[in-house]
């Protein structure tokens, strides 16, 4: 049976592979991609993927990650036309990678007695000496949201002992941050203090085991549910917000809050 499943799955594989092929080769729209034109492509199907996995939506997710499997796929099959590399290049370079960073499963060498945490150093400290990085920040994605990536630069430094455990030390370093903010003074100088501020927000984030995309996601999804309170109030008037005050959508704003919106 397993067997089966496996001649299956390849079969589907090759399959997918070769319609890829020949959409190249037929499609008007796909024959003119390159591999910069649909590169952002990527991030979107990734982020669809991320609110069918946040759903628990089982459909969603079959097609998502179907669609984040097409762009491995297109990616691969433009860089083969050019005689760069094939989808054979990057499955046999993940299958290499997963078995050389899992010695304790595929080299005999024993983990077992290693925590979750000591493991996940092991992890980073092999993926260091594979890439032969000179600095534990390199390999961390430029383009990554910053939000993230701020998370993941903070994370690194951690592993070394650069970092507060301490909340109330964090709530310090914040408020420093605000009072530079406070005495900036030319455009340059608030742009380069509010990122201070966000960086310091970030660790308080991560002081107080949160995460911190997720809490500014569900912040932004509380702010649209007052919104549109707001403007189903303005309907029932008979207004445009346009006509509204500040002080009238501030005072739907606050009974939209105490609603629990």
């Amino acid at each position: 049976m397993e067997k089966y499943r496996c001649r299956k799955e390849g079969e589907n594989f090759q399959k997918l592979v070769d319609i890829m092929e020949r959409l190249r080769k037929e499609c008007p729209w796909d024959k003119e991609q390159t591999n910069q034109s649909i590169k952002n492509n990527l991030i979107e199907e990734a982020y669809e993927l991320l609110e069918a996995i946040e759903n628990d939506d089982d459909s969603a997710m079959v097609e998502e990650l179907g669609d984040v499997l097409l762009q491995v796929v297109f990616h691969s099959q433009i860089k083969k036309e050019q005689g760069r590399f094939d989808i054979n290049d990057v499955i046999e370079n993940l299958i290499d990678k997963l078995i050389r960073r899992h010695p304790h499963v595929f080299g005999g060498v024993d983990y077992s007695e290693l925590e979750g945490e000591d493991h996940l150093k092991k992890w980073e400290k092999l993926k260091q000496q594979e890439k032969k990085r000179e600095s534990i920040l390199e390999g961390i994605p430029a383009r990554m949201p910053a939000l993230l990536r701020a998370v993941k630069v903070q994370k690194r430094m951690a592993k070394v002992g650069f970092d507060w455990k301490d909340p109330a030390q964090v709530m310090e370093k914040v408020e420093e941050e605000l009072n530079e903010l406070k005495e900036a003074k030319t455009p340059e100088e608030v742009k380069h203090e509010i990122g201070d501020v966000l960086i310091a927000v970030t660790n308080l984030a991560r002081a107080y085991g949160v995460d911190p995309e997720e809490a500014l996601h569900q912040s932004i999804d509380r702010t649209i549910r007052r919104f549109q309170y707001i403007e189903r109030k303005a309907k029932e008037e008979g207004k445009n917000l346009e006509e509204m005050s500040l002080d009238d959508m501030e005072q739907y704003w606050q009974e939209a809050k105490s609603k629990g919106l």
